[in-house]
Parts: structure tokens; sequence; C-alpha cells
């Protein structure tokens, strides 16, 4: 559940007359494409304009395997961003996203049936950031999910840290799953300084699985059952970083509800962040499962690196 972007991307800076690419993005329509490819039946909750172009982004959810039943179409003005990238991951961003319809997006939206019937609900920061309604739509999710999964996804120009912090902290005793990014979100929402004190924070709320990312390094996992690293997998060509650790959600997520232990799914998710950066834009490329679990083959060993 999120709100769904607009996205126009080019390698060279902004500037008049610059070429550039449309796309279909955000981070719930990445986790979702993710989640599906993995093989997940997957619905994708988010709110649409009635018009042309709101009709042409449900066939581009459509085409990514994901259900558009519980999609909503409404009069409104849909969220742009502009991002310009490299290969070496620098990226900049401009976004034209303020009372867009997405933002819209309310507790009404969200149908208890549904929500309680799912394998697992995956909403993030950025949700519950847009809007003071799109957040408790999240809460409301949280409230019924049988396994709800939040991914920080801190984003300081959209929302203050105190109030990050604050749903961080609301929803992590209800959460599944948490998969917070280190250093960034474990500083500044958490206020720690390893990966392994971030996880243990999350425990403490009441958060059943924690998987902290640790960019190209790899990934921190803790449960009652689990305390291991998983090492990153080197990606085989790296066009654009966008949707990589949206990549690695919905994918982890997705292999959890179809059986995979943790260590594995977090492996399978690794492999697929790493591939979907060889595309451009947050939807570009989208690896089949066959592709991300040969992926994943390829390297099985590694160890945690001393600052994790």
């Amino acid at each position: 559940m999120g709100e769904i972007l607009v996205e126009v991307a080019t390698d060279q800076p902004f500037g008049h007359g610059v070429p550039a690419q449309l796309g279909i993005s955000g981070d719930a329509l990445n986790v979702a494409a993710a989640a599906a490819s993995a093989g997940a039946t997957v619905g994708l909750l988010a709110v649409l304009t009635d018009d042309d172009l709101g009709q042409a982004i449900a066939a581009r959810i459509a085409e990514l395997g994901i259900s558009t039943d519980l999609l909503t179409f409404r009069r409104g003005q849909q969220g742009v961003y502009l991002v310009h990238s490299d290969p070496d991951g620098e990226r900049e961003f401009s976004y034209a996203r303020t009372g867009s319809v997405g933002s819209t997006l309310g507790p009404d939206d969200v149908d208890p049936a549904v929500f309680a019937a799912a394998g697992a609900v995956v909403a993030g920061g950025i949700a519950c950031a847009i809007s003071a309604t799109s957040r408790a739509a999240v809460v409301k999710a949280a409230s019924l999910a049988t396994r709800f999964v939040y991914d920080p996804n801190y984003r300081p120009r959209l929302t203050s840290v105190e109030d990050a912090t604050a749903a961080l902290t609301e929803l992590a005793p209800q959460a599944f799953l948490v998969t917070p990014s280190y250093p960034g979100e474990t500083g500044a929402l958490l206020g720690v300084s390893s990966a392994e004190h971030a996880a243990a924070r999350l425990r403490s709320l009441g958060t059943g699985n924690v998987a902290v990312t640790c960019g190209a390094k790899g990934v921190q996992l803790e449960s009652d059952a689990v305390s291991a690293w998983v090492p990153a997998i080197p990606a085989p060509a790296v066009v654009d970083q966008t949707g990589a650790g949206d990549a690695f959600v919905g994918t982890l997520t997705a292999r959890l509800v179809l059986g995979d232990d943790f260590p594995t799914a977090a492996r399978y998710g690794a492999a697929a962040s790493s591939l979907v950066v060889g595309g451009k834009g947050g939807t570009g490329l989208i690896p089949t499962f066959e592709q991300t679990r040969a992926h994943a083959a390829g390297s099985l060993e590694g160890t945690a690196p001393s600052n994790a």
C-alpha cells in the first residue's frame, strides 16, 4: 500500500531539452512488482487519477503481474518525480507530490476482510509521511494484518525525524518484520550506532523479525530463532540504484509468506536487489524468480564486516 508516482528519469543533469524516459514507480509499486515476480499473489492498494494517466498507470501495474482490484480512481493530480542518476549511484531527485491524489489514501480505503486475509501487508514510512489520512490507513492496516511489514524509508525532505520516529515506534510493536537501513535510518530514528543495536532496539519494541540493510555490505537478520549476517551479492551491472531496497523488501516478504526460512528469503532479496540496479528506473528491470534464484546461488560465502 502507498503512493504511485510518475517517474521522469535522465542520466544528464536537469535542464531544458534534456532527453528523459517516462516510467511508473514509487516504493509501493516497486515492492509489489518484486513480490509478484518472486511468486506471490499481490494486490496494490493505491489511489490514481480518474483520467487517461490513471488508466495508463493501472495498465502498467497489471503488466507487472499485480492485481488492480484494490486500486481506487479519484479526481486529482498524480504525483511526479524527476531523477537524475548515473551508474555510480549518485542521484538527484525533484518531487511534485504535495496534495497528490495518492496522498488521499485513508482508513476507509482499507478493507478489513482483504487485509486480515492477506499473507502479508507491506507499508512504508513514505505512506506515513505524505498525509495524515495515509498514515491512519497504514496504522489501520497494521492492526488488521496477520503479518505486517514496515520499511521506515525515511526521507528528510518529506517528513521530520520526530514524525518518522513516532511512526516507527507506533508500528514496530505490531510488525512481523521491519527493514531499516544502516547507518542512516538506524542512527536517525533509533539513535543507535550499529546494525545489531538497531535490531535489538526494534526487537525490544516487539517486532518479530528485523532485517537491517547495510548497503553494499549485506543484511543483519534478527528474530527469536535467527541471528545471521547475509552478505550482499555483487551486481552484474549497475545502471540505476533506484528501487533496489524496495526489491529486497518485496522479495523477502514474498518468500517468507511462501514458506522460505528467514536467511533464505533474505538471500533471495539480496539477489533481486542486485539485479534490479541493472535497469533504469524503479521498475525498469524486474528479474524473474528463476533469475533471482540462480543469482543467489552464485555466492554463498561471506562474513560480517567489523562495523555492521
